[in-house]
C-alpha cells in the first residue's frame, strides 16, 4: 500500500502523465533516439493534456539551444580532439606515470588520473575515456592487469571528469537551473577530487592484495628526478588545464571564453611540435561536430518536456509526495540518489539533468 501523499498525487496526474512516460521508456527499450523519445515524450503530453499550447515545442527548441553558454561546449569538445591530435595527452599520461611509479598499481592509477583530466578538459566522460584507453588498457594487461579490470579503470577515472571542472554537465545544469556555471565548479571542485582520490586509493589496495601491478623500487631523490625529466619534456601540455582552471576560477575568463583559449594555445603547441597539420581540422571539425550533433538536440528537446512537467506541477506533486514519507534529509538526499542511479541505467548525463534536475531541485530546497 502506498503511502497517501504518494498515492493522491498519482491519482491527480492520471494519463496525461502515464501515458508519455510509457511511450518514452518503450522507445528507449526499442533503441530510438534518445532526443527522438524525449520529444514524443513531450509532444504527446501537450496534446493529452489540451491545456498545453502545442506551439510551446517549436518555441523550447530554439529557446533551450539559444544560450551563450552552451557555445563553450564545442569548444571544450574540440580541445578533447586537438590534445589527441598533437599527442599532449600522451605527455599528461607520462608525468601522470611519473608521480604514481612509486607505489603498487602505479600505472593503473596513472590511467585515473589521467583519464580525469582528459574528461575534465574536454567535458567528456566518453572522449576522455575513448582517447585514454586506447593508450592504456593494452598496456594494462600486459602488466597483469584483467581486462575488465583495466576498462573498469579506464571507465572510473573518466566519470571523475563529469565532476571535476570544467564539465559539460556544469554548463548545462547552469543553464536548466539559471546557476552559474563558474559558482557550480566552485562548488564541485572538492568533491571531484575526493573521488578522484578514493578511485586511486582503491587501486593502491587492490594491488596489495592481488599483486596485478608492483612498484619501481627507487630512492626519493631518484623518483624526483625521473618526474622532473617527465615534466620537463611534457610542460607545455600543462598550459592547457592551467589556463582553464586558472581563468575560470579566477573569475578572468568565462566558461566560454577558457573554451575558445584552450583551443587556440592547444592548435599554436601543435604547430609548434610539427604534430598538426592543416589537414587534420576537417577531422578533428567532423568528429567535434558528431558529438554536438548528440548533445544539443537531446537538451533541445528535453527543455519542452521539462516545461511540460513544470506546467503539470510534476516538481510540486514530487516534493509532496517525497515529503510525505519523510522530513528526514539523509533519507530524501538518499531517494533522490536512488532516482538518479534509476535514470542513469537507462539514459545518458545530458537527458536526465535537463530531465530530473528542475524536478529534484525543488526537492532540495524544501530540505535546506
Amino acid at each position: 500500500m502506498l503511502y497517501p501523499g504518494i498515492q493522491e498525487q498519482a491519482n491527480v496526474l492520471g494519463w496525461d502523465f502515464y501515458l508519455p512516460v510509457i511511450i518514452f521508456v518503450a522507445m528507449i527499450s526499442l533503441a530510438v533516439p534518445v532526443w527522438a523519445a524525449i520529444g514524443a515524450a513531450a509532444i504527446s503530453m501537450l496534446l493529452l493534456s489540451g491545456d498545453l499550447p502545442l506551439s510551446l515545442v517549436g518555441e523550447s527548441l530554439f529557446n533551450g539551444i539559444d544560450a551563450f553558454a552552451l557555445t563553450a561546449v564545442p569548444l571544450f569538445i574540440l580541445t578533447g580532439d586537438v590534445l589527441v591530435r598533437t599527442g599532449l595527452s600522451r605527455k599528461f599520461l607520462n608525468v601522470a606515470e611519473a608521480l604514481t611509479c612509486w607505489a603498487k598499481g602505479g600505472f593503473g592509477s596513472a590511467t585515473v588520473l589521467v583519464c580525469g583530466m582528459f574528461s575534465a578538459i574536454s567535458g567528456s566522460d566518453a572522449a576522455g575515456a575513448a582517447a585514454v584507453g586506447r593508450m592504456t588498457i593494452s598496456r594494462l594487461v600486459e602488466s597483469g592487469y584483467p581486462r575488465p579490470y583495466a576498462c573498469a579503470l579506464v571507465a572510473a577515472g573518466a566519470c571523475t571528469g563529469i565532476l571535476i571542472p570544467p564539465s559539460i554537465a556544469y554548463i548545462i545544469i547552469g543553464l536548466v537551473l539559471g546557476i552559474s556555471a563558474s559558482t557550480l565548479f566552485l562548488a564541485a571542485l572538492i568533491p571531484g577530487i575526493a573521488i578522484l582520490l578514493s578511485i586511486l586509493i582503491t587501486n593502491i589496495v587492490i594491488n596489495r592484495i592481488y599483486a596485478y601491478e608492483g612498484s619501481n623500487l627507487m630512492t626519493p631523490r631518484e623518483w624526483a628526478a625521473n618526474l622532473g625529466r617527465a615534466i620537463a619534456s611534457g610542460w607545455y601540455a600543462f598550459l592547457v588545464p592551467g589556463i582553464i582552471f586558472y581563468g575560470i576560477f579566477s573569475g578572468r575568463l568565462t566558461p566560454t571564453e577558457a573554451g575558445a583559449t584552450a583551443v587556440i594555445v592547444t592548435i599554436i603547441i601543435g604547430f609548434i611540435l610539427g604534430t598538426l597539420k592543416l589537414s587534420d581540422f576537417p577531422a578533428m571539425l567532423i568528429s567535434s561536430a558528431k558529438v554536438n550533433g548528440v548533445i544539443l538536440p537531446i537538451i533541445a528537446f528535453s527543455l519542452p518536456l521539462a516545461q511540460a512537467l513544470a506546467i503539470m506541477g510534476v516538481p510540486q506533486g514530487f516534493v509532496a509526495s517525497i515529503t510525505s514519507v519523510t522530513d528526514s534529509p539523509a533519507m530524501i538526499i538518499l531517494l533522490m540518489i536512488a532516482v538518479l542511479i534509476a535514470a542513469g541505467c537507462v539514459m545518458e548525463t545530458t537527458p536526465n539533468i535537463v530531465i530530473l534536475a528542475p524536478i529534484l531541485k525543488p526537492l532540495a530546497d524544501s530540505i535546506g
